[in-house]
């Protein structure tokens, strides 16, 4: 099958986007090399299409169709743009660490607080001795290509036994208009420590931007993990991001996404349970309107008996947007007693509205308790007529049901003051849909 390779906007190969954007990307001679071997896969695979199984219903030939050039680094207009948008997406309590069309600034984080109580460094630093955080077991495209392209990210070790006295809040803001961001970070998690991570994407003024983004998480034995990951990009934006998590014996990971923007957004997660005992409770909500695409597709690996993992996802759709849940549980043959479910609804409000819902399981162990479901309809009428008979206008009404519909997954969130967050966040989405 002839292959062919995206185009920029101006039409040049995205070969070309790569060698012009060579000489500003980080790294040794060793790095380099790497990515230039990242490169190459992607080339040789182009963007996912929907003849790919895993891309089906998000075919990124069609729905994006190119690679925009790589914005340049912020100049001193586009920081004091960021701040503000810094200063209106910080979450009170948090301790910020800000990357800026990819590039981090210290200057809007807290690095002195945050020093005091993990190890912190930037990509870019660590690019400079060592090509492991390009590598990845993926041969994904999409995954390539960040190899090839990250230009920043921030590089997390938090040491056993450690517990942070604020979340962490690592904030993606998109400035340029037309170009695209490739950020990578990792975060390194000890035995026994207990830690909240968020990580925010929003837009300050930007269009039509493009992001993309990896993250590689390894945590410890004995540990409590909580991961939320906050998507509010601009309407026409475009948001790839890939993350790899391996987990350690006897700890509990609790994962939530929530997506309220982007024209098109993916999110796709790899998480190995490596150690007996563990617990791992992944949800989220996607809030789509107009013709938005937004794409959960997970792939959870009990490799080890004795775990547990539980998936909730709703979704609401409006309008034409359009869904994806792609979930995949595997038991490998030495897993015996795991217990894994997963559960998808999909909530259609309009006529147009289209969900897609793929969930798997992949069991080769004997002694085992795994399940899945999948659900798609509209708001109840009997319910909506009971509570418009009671005096509340129709868009009051629905809106009392979806928030009843995502609070099982929004419930999940462990910490009050971050669950009201995005409460507070699902109740301005509806508020912009009345």
């Amino acid at each position: 099958m002839n292959v062919a390779v995206a185009k920029t906007g101006s039409g040049r190969a995205v070969s070309d986007l790569f060698a012009s954007a060579e000489g500003r990307l980080p790294g040794s001679p060793a790095v380099i090399a790497a990515r230039r071997e990242a490169f190459e896969t992607y080339e040789r695979l182009g963007l996912p299409h929907r003849r790919i199984e895993e891309w089906k219903y998000t075919d990124l030939r069609a729905l994006v169709g190119e690679v925009l050039p790589l914005a340049a680094a912020p100049d001193a207009a586009a920081l004091k743009r960021a701040a503000d948008a810094v200063k209106a997406h910080a979450i009170a309590g948090t301790r910020k660490l800000v990357l800026v069309d990819g590039v981090f600034v210290a200057d809007l984080s807290d690095v002195k607080a945050l020093v005091s109580e993990v190890g912190l460094k930037t990509l870019r630093e660590t690019l400079e001795k060592d090509a492991a955080l390009l590598k990845t077991a993926s041969t994904d495209a999409v995954i390539a290509l960040n190899a090839a392209m990250a230009t920043d990210g921030v590089v997390l070790s938090i040491a056993d036994g450690a517990q942070l006295s604020a979340p962490i809040q690592i904030i993606h803001v998109a400035m340029a208009a037309s170009a695209s961001a490739f950020t990578r970070s990792q975060v390194a998690v000890g035995n026994g420590v207990r830690a909240t991570i968020i990580e925010s994407f929003v837009a300050a003024g930007a269009k039509a931007y493009q992001v993309s983004d990896a993250v590689i998480v390894t945590i410890g034995d004995n540990a409590d993990v909580a991961h939320i990951r906050l998507l509010d990009d601009a309407p026409d934006a475009v948001n790839i991001t890939s993350q790899f998590v391996t987990v350690g014996a006897n700890t509990k990971v609790n994962f939530f996404n929530m997506t309220t923007g982007a024209a098109v957004s993916r999110l796709q997660g790899f998480i190995t349970l490596a150690g007996e005992g563990s617990e791992l409770a992944i949800n989220g909500v996607n809030l789509l309107k107009k013709t938005e695409h937004g794409d959960t597709t997970l792939v959870v690996d009990h490799a080890v008996p004795n775990c547990v993992s539980r998936e909730i996802f709703r979704a609401v759709i409006d309008d034409r947007a359009h869904s994806v849940f792609q979930g995949r549980i595997i038991v490998r043959p030495d897993a015996q007693k795991t217990d894994g479910k997963m559960m998808t609804r999909a909530l259609l409000l309009s006529d147009e509205a289209e969900a897609d819902n793929k969930p798997e399981l992949e069991i080769f162990a004997d002694d085992v308790s795994c399940g899945h479901g999948a659900t798609a309809g509209a708001l109840d009428d009997s319910l909506l007529f009971y509570l418009k008979a009671r005096g509340l206008p129709e868009k009051q009404a629905q809106a009392l049901l979806i928030q009843a519909f995502v609070g099982e997954a929004i419930e999940q969130i462990a910490d009050d003051g971050l669950r009201e967050h995005v409460i507070g966040i699902a109740e301005r989405w509806l508020e912009r849909r009345s």
